[in-house]
């Protein structure tokens, strides 16, 4: 195949000026600290805009539950 119209410089550039990638954003979560994409749940503790959302401690075995629940223990009582 030939190509019928070849595009300018300035529109080829046109084009490409929309194809930057833009920096992830990161808020700090109110209740642990921890840095959380806006609008998410925090994976860390669960919380949403001051409420707990999920239990994060569900899923877990009983050694990484022990473990997580004095992370954020110590961390509750900052």
């Amino acid at each position: 195949m030939v190509i019928r119209m070849r595009h300018t410089k300035s529109k080829r550039n046109r084009v490409r000026s929309h194809h930057a990638l833009k920096a992830a954003r990161f808020n700090l979560c109110s209740q642990c600290g921890k840095p959380v994409t806006p609008h998410i749940v925090c994976q860390n503790c669960g919380y949403y805009r001051g409420r707990k959302v999920i239990d994060v401690l569900a899923k877990l075995d009983k050694k990484d539950r022990k473990k997580k629940e004095k992370e954020l223990h110590e961390v509750g009582s900052r």
